[in-house]
C-alpha cells in the first residue's frame, strides 16, 4: 500500500471515528429546536449532529482564520465568517446534509435530520 493509500485510510477511520462525536452547546440542550456548531482549530466541532426536523443550526466561526460552511448538496451556503461571526440554517425536511469550508476543504461535517 502506498504512503499516501495509508495515509488516506488513516484520515478516513479518523473521520468516521470522529462522526460518532456529537456536541450541543449545554445552554441550547433546553431549546430542542437549536443546536450549535462551533467552529474550532479548523475542525467542525461536531462533525455528525442529529436533529429533529424544525431545528436551527448555527455555526459560529472561533478561529483566527476565516471558514464557510457549505452544503454539499447546495441546501445552504454561508459567506466566508470571520472570527466570531455565525451562520444559521433552518432544517425543515429529514435528511442527511453533509457539508464542508469551501477555503479549507479537509473541513467536513454531516447534520441528520430525522
Amino acid at each position: 500500500m502506498s504512503n499516501r493509500n495509508y495515509r488516506a485510510r488513516r484520515m478516513l477511520v479518523a473521520l468516521a471515528m470522529l462522526a460518532t462525536i456529537v456536541t450541543l452547546d449545554p445552554a441550547g440542550a433546553a431549546a430542542a429546536d437549536q443546536a450549535k456548531v462551533p467552529i474550532k482549530d479548523f475542525m467542525y466541532q461536531s462533525t455528525s449532529l442529529t436533529v429533529k426536523s424544525g431545528t436551527t443550526v448555527t455555526w459560529t466561526n472561533n478561529d483566527d482564520e476565516p471558514h464557510t460552511v457549505i452544503s454539499d448538496t447546495g441546501a445552504f451556503r454561508s459567506s466566508a465568517l470571520d472570527t466570531n461571526e455565525t451562520f444559521s440554517y433552518k432544517f425543515d425536511k429529514p435528511g442527511v446534509y453533509p457539508y464542508h469550508c469551501s477555503i479549507h476543504p479537509r473541513m467536513v461535517a454531516t447534520i441528520v435530520v430525522e
